[in-house]
C-alpha cells in the first residue's frame, strides 16, 4: 500500500468519524457517556427522545466505532470506545500541528 493510499484511507476514516459527530443529538449522547456507560433506557430519559430516534443515532455512532454496546438481560448498555476517542484526538492534534507550521 502506497503512502498516498494510506493517507487517503486515513482521511476517509477521519471524515467518517467527523460525519458521525456532526449532529447535536449524537454529541449529547457522547456527553452522556463521557464518564460511564449508560443503559439505553436512561439515555432515552436523559435526552428526552423516543426509542426509535435514539436507536438511529446510536447506530450511526456504533457503526463509526465511536461507541460500543453490551447486552445485559433485556437492556443494552452503551459506552465510549477509548481507542476511537484517541484516534479523534490524534486527528485533531495533527490538524493543529499542520496549522502551526503554516502560520
Amino acid at each position: 500500500m502506497s503512502v498516498r493510499t494510506l493517507a487517503r484511507t486515513d482521511l476517509e476514516r477521519t471524515a467518517r468519524l467527523f460525519q458521525a459527530l456532526a449532529d447535536e443529538t449524537r454529541l449529547r449522547i457522547i456527553e452522556c457517556l463521557r464518564d460511564r456507560e449508560e443503559c439505553v433506557c436512561h439515555l432515552t430519559d436523559t435526552l428526552e427522545t423516543g426509542q426509535s430516534r435514539l436507536s438511529f443515532h446510536l447506530k450511526i455512532l456504533k457503526d463509526a466505532g465511536i461507541i460500543t454496546d453490551r447486552r445485559q438481560g433485556r437492556w443494552i448498555y452503551y459506552s465510549l470506545n477509548p481507542a476511537v476517542i484517541e484516534e479523534l484526538e490524534r486527528a485533531l492534534r495533527s490538524l493543529r500541528e499542520t496549522l502551526r507550521r503554516t502560520a
